[in-house]
């Protein structure tokens, strides 16, 4: 891909971006799928690492290695005119020197996005502020020098940490602190998975210096009640693979039973 339809991809799926307006993204993990959700009307294809790293044989967290993950998305970028966000985790890497290698590889790939997590893989709990600050500022240095306006969108695993029963309003607070340290280090959006209760994603979505992705699951409101709470991007996560996958099983166990 030249840099011109790089660019090009980049600021569309910048402008996807509305408050108010949610766009879809329905996480694929291989070039098929990609076409496939294409044909449904997509506007941008994302991938989900959970579901990339369980197609090829590896758990999630950053076990499947980063460059299969990178040659994955070279064939989802080659096989789609759409723009392309990549989840990247948490950078592969602890350090912004890592994480900037990292981002260098999705942009130089064809990348118009990622996701970039603030926990650890290894265990989920959450990194300084300060230290999420840090990388977030070197993706941006990362992408600026490339010349793309690629979209950063900033995962915050705040709501992991507690299950929904258990999130308040001190948890939104802290959100809402990381996602506006993040915006001045340069992000471009806020992504809360794991947040489910509209009173706090409204909260959320107004204070926000960032737009807001919802991760859609059991629980989430209908596409329309989010928009009116001011979502601006509602992914799927590994909801696809799961599936797609549970209707393989039952076509295999009926292809498999014995008729008659």
């Amino acid at each position: 891909m030249n840099m011109a339809d790089q660019t090009r991809k980049a600021e569309q799926f910048r402008a996807l971006h509305i408050p108010g307006k949610p766009f879809v993204l329905f996480n694929i993990w291989d070039a098929g799928g990609a076409n496939a959700v294409a044909a449904g009307g997509a506007k941008a294809i994302a991938t989900s690492s959970w579901s990339v790293a369980h197609a090829n044989g590896f758990s999630d967290g950053e076990q499947i290695p980063l460059i299969l993950a990178i040659e994955n998305l070279r064939r989802i970028v080659q096989a789609t005119d759409l723009p392309v966000t990549i989840d990247l985790e948490s950078g592969y890497g602890d350090s912004p020197e890592a994480v900037g290698e990292t981002i260098g590889l999705a942009i130089n790939t064809g990348g118009a996005g990622c996701n970039l997590e603030d926990s650890f893989p290894a265990n989920g709990k959450l990194r300084k502020t300060i230290d999420q600050v840090d990388r977030i500022r070197r993706t941006r240095q990362t992408a600026d020098a490339a010349g793309i306006p690629f979209f950063i969108n900033a995962r915050t695993d705040v709501f992991f940490q507690r299950p929904p029963a258990e999130h308040d309003d001190a948890m939104v607070t802290e959100a809402i602190e990381r996602a506006r340290a993040y915006a001045e280090a340069g992000a471009d959006g806020i992504f809360a998975p794991g947040l489910v209760d509209l009173t706090l994603i409204s909260r959320l979505a107004r204070a926000s210096p960032l737009p807001l992705n919802i991760m859609v699951g059991d629980g989430t409101s209908p596409l329309r009640v989010l928009a009116e709470h001011g979502v601006a991007r509602v992914s799927y996560g590994p909801g696809p693979y799961l599936l797609a996958m549970k209707s393989l099983e039952e076509r295999a166990r009926a292809a498999h039973t014995p008729r008659g």
